[in-house]
């Protein structure tokens, strides 16, 4: 039990940490995010409500407090973290943070619905 608790704070600091980064990047450098997703066909309207969600997003993995909004935050990292690994992919940009996020994921979603509920 205690192996799969660390496994699962490790993951979640992991995905947590990545996200906030990323939320932190659209907010100070909105202009150069704006660039890439121009770059990569994505509305640039997106990179402020995206950020503002991802912040929102790790408070409720976090708190876990309402299983339901629980759930739409995991789905929404996991959504976000697809399309950026695929479209990074795509555009020939190394791939290290959001896979990196998208396979912390697993573990985060899976053990904590096993510890945490």
């Amino acid at each position: 039990m205690l192996t799969k608790k660390i496994i699962y704070w490790v993951a979640t600091a992991v995905l947590c940490g990545i996200m906030l980064y990323s939320a932190q990047l659209y907010f100070r450098n909105t202009e150069m995010v704006e660039g890439y997703f121009e770059m990569l066909n994505y509305p640039t309207y997106f990179v402020i409500p995206l950020a503002t969600l991802k912040v929102l997003g790790v408070i409720m993995v976090l708190w876990r407090k309402s299983q339901w909004l629980t759930e739409w935050a995991y789905a929404g990292f996991f959504f976000d973290l697809v399309l950026a690994t695929a479209a990074h992919y795509y555009a020939g940009h190394e791939l290290d943070l959001s896979l990196y996020a998208l396979i912390a994921l697993f573990p985060s979603y899976f053990l904590g619905k096993y510890i945490r509920d």
